[in-house]
């Protein structure tokens, strides 16, 4: 038994690597499915187990679903190329105040659709306005990276990991804000600040002004309902302490659908140009959780979060929260959201604990490119556009933005009791 375990950790550590690294330049998918295969085919894990690991994901497949939908329709129909040619005007030829424009606007997108939905939705517009602007678009593009992770606690439903970490256990909205209000309004200023420090020089100069901005057609108005609508939609459902997954994935389908029989076009090239990818990344991830969890690695954390929150439970809350912050670089935050979930259920932890492993979890991954889904997405969506972002350049910029926000979100929950 003990060289099972042993195998299934190294090749559990040896394809997180290779997500991280990508060999070859060959996508993240393709590491993540092969690891999974070859833990599934040598009998380190049954396949009905796999299988269950796989479903465990359903409702965040139907999530991404849902928003690569109504990205991929929104680009189509200049819903992007819209906004992109509005902000770059509302800028006046100043790209430091484009920049502030971008963030607010991440900002707002991440707290009221997801971190997801500004990796897919929003870092299309923004590619589109550096390009009308005539700018560097690496500044802007981090910063739909970065505010995807420091604003994705503002509310529940502002990052799906949120929803796995709690399980069953959601608090109600007003006692999430009284909880998460402070910490995410420090994040999201802390992480402003630090960012924009860091792109000082990409930031001097001016930029194009006084675009021409074409009336939004019809076809781009519909787009634009139906994300809002899904806003909406996700608010409501959270509100009920629903699963977004279905929702988001209906009013993909229908947005998608209504502009397609508005055009009388088959479906097939807007299905053909959606990054599908990534669904079976995830599969993958979740499925090496699975693997983890079976080699007993959630009974020993349980075992030492236990006796930590028993004899020093505020210097184990921060501890946990810094822990899996950068556990989730190494693993992806959603598979580490899962782990966090399942020790913390174990291990009877207080709500201090939970809170400041949220924390981490949703903040921890701007360190680096593969730390969460979002950022994941986010390349994604770069590299469709001829932008590259390598591991050590979002990195060298990670680890300066990343802990100062971390250490002042989690100590003011935990300053708050």
């Amino acid at each position: 038994m003990a060289s099972h375990n042993l195998l299934a950790w190294i090749i559990c550590a040896v394809t997180t690597a290779a997500v991280i690294t990508r060999p070859f330049k060959w996508p993240e998918a393709i590491w993540a499915v092969s690891g999974a295969v070859l833990i599934v085919a040598l009998g380190l894990l049954p396949v009905g187990d796999a299988l269950r690991a796989i479903g465990k994901g359903a409702d965040v497949y139907l999530f991404l679903i849902g928003m690569m939908l109504l990205s991929e329709v929104a680009r189509r129909e200049g819903l992007f190329d819209w906004v992109a040619a509005m902000a770059v005007n509302h800028a006046q030829a100043s790209p430091k105040r484009l920049f502030l424009l971008i963030y607010g606007a991440g900002t707002v997108v991440t707290i009221f659709l997801s971190n997801d939905a500004t990796a897919v939705v929003l870092t299309p517009a923004v590619f589109a306005a550096a390009r009308k602007a005539k700018a560097n678009p690496l500044p802007f593009l981090f910063v739909c990276a970065f505010i995807a992770n420091a604003a994705s606690f503002v509310l529940p439903i502002s990052n799906p990991a949120n929803l796995v970490l709690y399980g069953n256990h959601m608090p109600s909205l007003g006692a999430w804000l009284q909880r998460f209000l402070l910490p995410s309004a420090l994040s999201i200023v802390a992480t402003y600040l630090v960012l924009r420090w860091t792109q000082r020089r990409p930031l001097e100069g001016t930029i194009a002004a006084d675009l021409a901005v074409e009336p939004l057609s019809i076809n781009g108005r519909v787009a634009m309902a139906g994300i809002g609508l899904t806003a909406v939609t996700l608010l409501l459902v959270s509100a009920l302490d629903q699963p977004l997954g279905l929702p988001t994935a209906a009013l993909g389908v229908l947005t998608a659908t209504v502009l397609q029989l508005r055009r009388r076009a088959l479906p097939w090239p807007l299905l053909k140009d959606i990054s599908w990818g990534v669904l079976p990344l995830v599969a993958g991830l979740f499925i090496l959780v699975e693997t983890l969890n079976r080699t007993g690695v959630i009974r020993a954390l349980a075992t030492l979060l236990e006796q930590g929150a028993r004899s020093a439970p505020a210097s184990t809350a921060g501890a946990s929260g810094l822990t899996i912050a950068f556990a989730s670089n190494l693993i992806n935050n959603l598979p580490a959201g899962l782990i966090a979930s399942s020790t913390a259920a174990v291990a009877h932890a207080p709500q201090s604990v939970v809170d400041a492993l949220l924390i981490g979890v949703d903040l921890g991954p701007n360190l680096s490119i593969t730390g969460s889904l979002a950022t994941i997405l986010w390349l994604t969506a770069i590299r469709r556009e001829g932008e590259e972002v390598t591991f050590m350049a979002f990195f060298k910029v990670g680890c300066v933005v990343m802990l100062p926000a971390l250490l002042l979100a989690i100590g003011a929950r935990m300053l708050a009791g």
